[in-house]
């Protein structure tokens, strides 16, 4: 199953290194990772997107909280959340194409960052499953690149993490 762990840590050289090494050492796979500071400039809050049975989970989020940089974290998959990701697409496009993909582009709400006479490149955000949908929709044949930012997420309503 699909988990996606907020983590609120110190702002430390090393501490991103530390979670890593976590992951790499149990054989553990990182699918997303985004990391920025927050409200607080002495804390940072990384977002990952991992899988793995409940138990699986449970046993990261302990090795996870002994680690000294980590103050806090939450499952956000345990409960309400929003999550949203950015996609940057270049796509091969001739004259004959471009009014088709406007259409895909206006259909998932996104917009032309940039255009040429033989490529255009597109920026959406929207949670995993829209993004995959859009490359799906374009065709995988028509991208030239694809850049993907993961997954940012926080708790609805009053599910808040800080300290």
């Amino acid at each position: 199953m699909r988990h996606i762990i907020s983590i609120l840590m110190e702002n430390e050289s090393g501490a991103l290194s530390r979670v890593a090494g976590l992951f790499s050492a149990r054989g553990y796979n990182i699918e997303s990772l985004t990391v920025a500071a927050t409200e607080d400039p002495s804390l940072s809050r990384m977002t990952l997107v991992t899988r793995g049975s409940d138990r699986v989970i449970e046993q990261i989020t302990k090795q996870l909280n002994k680690l000294i940089d980590v103050v806090k974290l939450v499952d956000l998959t345990q409960g309400a959340h929003i999550e949203s990701e950015l996609l940057m697409v270049k796509i091969n496009v001739d004259e004959k194409g471009r009014a088709r993909f406007e259409q895909y582009i206006a259909e998932y709400h996104g917009r032309i960052v940039d255009t040429t006479e033989s490529n255009m490149t597109i920026e959406i955000t929207g949670n995993s499953e829209k993004l995959d949908n859009f490359i799906k929709t374009i065709g995988e044949n028509n991208i030239l690149e694809l850049v993907r930012s993961g997954v940012a997420g926080i708790g609805r309503g009053d599910r808040i993490l800080h300290l």
